[in-house]
């Protein structure tokens, strides 16, 4: 039984409102969409499950164009088959940002095996190398999937695909395997960086747009104040990747001090975890500076070795040149020796050689300088000639006395000799006609030695 009072208070407090839902009203229209995805949600859970399973099999047979081909529908934006809505309301709208790959409606603990998986299987095929990736999956294919390593862009093609855009939905586990992929295969660590701190942000700020979680699927939506944190596994997660941003990312930039006050300042850490993490820190930069001392100190004794081998090289190239040039004036000097020792007469011409010419204009041979005239044998008489041969017979007769006591018949050969020689000397016509005999054959010869005269004059 109610009292008259509590009738009048009941009938002072104002009606509650009421919504109704109309086909023009955009959050019917998104509230009744949730409801109806709902029921279709755990249908499409177990096929990308068994999907996933099947992807799985085919990579670790190192089947990766066909592990490729089956995991690529569940992680990428299917193309709707319906049109644009003709009412204007702005359902369509919020169905764009609703749109997300069939990954996004698995279970968590499914949704982070799936990104786990593919962004594994991007680093496998990064470490395929070109020959062997081009081989399995094209050039421009392979290309594309390289790029998305190295690049950076699959951190974008996951928040998109998989969480419809928002930073802060994304799982802590996937973004640990996403900033582990960027800090392998990435020379730069800025991308990493930047990412890292949109999430971070996106954390700590966490998003109430009643439109955006409406159109979101339910299972990628945050209930809890504080998200990231709701169990140690979660409190774990963070930690890794703070540990990836303070100790990994930052240092690879360069951003030492920056580091620092990020870990004094982290609400994660209590002091005996700042302590450890800034332990970390240092060690990894007393190791960073070594590293970068020895590089410095290699290659200034690279560079010293060059220089001595480039002096060395030098060094003998000089020497080699100094016993070339010694080499050449040996040989010199031999050469003018052995032209000294030849004799002179060979290389002396006479010189009226040089100046004698004839009418034609042309140098004519010299000729042999000719001989004495006055050293021509003039014709000799018989008394001389007979005089020759008695000086003759009588050096022939001294020179046989000197052996009379060795051979007695040589003197008696010779006295004959002389005896035969007078007799024949003694008649007339005898001396007549060796007189006659010989001036024939003196003819003979002084006309033949005229004859090589005029022919050596000529």
């Amino acid at each position: 039984m109610t009292t008259n009072g509590d009738s009048n208070m009941a009938s002072q407090q104002p009606a509650m409102p009421t919504i109704t839902q109309t086909e023009d009203h955009p959050l019917s229209t998104s509230l009744h969409d949730s409801i109806h995805s709902l029921s279709s949600s755990r249908h499409q859970s177990s096929q990308v499950a068994k999907t996933y399973r099947q992807a799985a099999n085919l990579f670790l047979t190192r089947r990766f164009p066909e592990a490729l081909s089956t995991i690529e529908p569940i992680i990428t934006v299917q193309p709707s088959d319906s049109g644009p809505s003709q009412n204007g309301n702005g359902a369509d709208h919020i169905a764009q940002q609703a749109a997300v790959a069939p990954v996004a409606y698995a279970s968590k603990t499914t949704r982070i095996k799936i990104w786990s998986f593919w962004l594994t299987f991007l680093h496998q095929v990064v470490d395929l190398g070109p020959e062997e990736g081009k081989h399995a999956f094209g050039t421009t294919k392979w290309k594309a999937l390289v790029s998305k390593a190295r690049d950076g862009a699959v951190w974008d093609d996951v928040v998109r695909d998989g969480y419809g855009g928002v930073e802060g939905s994304v799982d802590a586990d996937v973004v640990v395997s996403l900033a582990t992929l960027l800090l392998t295969h990435m020379q730069s660590q800025r991308i990493n960086q930047e990412k890292l701190e949109a999430y971070l942000s996106a954390v700590a700020r966490p998003s109430f747009d009643i439109t955006s979680h409406l159109s979101s699927p339910p299972r990628l939506r945050r209930t809890s104040s504080t998200p990231g944190t709701n169990t140690p596994r979660d409190l774990q997660t963070s930690l890794k990747i703070l540990e990836l941003y303070t100790l990994h990312v930052l240092p690879r930039n360069g951003e030492w001090e920056y580091a620092k006050e990020f870990i004094m300042m982290s609400e994660l850490l209590d002091d005996e975890k700042k302590e450890a993490f800034l332990h970390a820190l240092h060690g990894l930069k007393e190791e960073r500076e070594e590293t970068a001392k020895r590089e410095k100190q290699i290659q200034r004794a690279q560079q010293e070795q060059l220089e001595r081998q480039r002096h060395e090289e030098e060094d003998e190239a000089k020497a080699h040149a100094k016993r070339a040039e010694e080499e050449s004036r040996k040989r010199e000097e031999l050469r003018k020796r052995q032209l000294e020792a030849q004799p002179k007469d060979t290389y002396q011409q006479p010189r009226s050689s040089h100046n004698r010419t004839i009418s034609g204009g042309t140098a004519s041979k010299p000729r042999p300088a000719k001989k004495d005239i006055s050293r021509r044998p003039s014709p000799q008489t018989l008394y001389a000639r007979i005089g020759l041969i008695l000086s003759n017979l009588q050096s022939l007769i001294l020179n046989t006395t000197q052996s009379l006591s060795s051979n007695p018949m040589a003197l008696l050969r010779t006295l004959l000799f002389i005896l035969a020689f007078a007799l024949m000397f003694g008649r007339r016509e005898m001396r007549e006609r060796i007189k006659r005999a010989f001036d024939r054959g003196w003819a003979k010869v002084s006309a033949t030695v005229g004859m090589g005269m005029k022919v050596s004059s000529i």
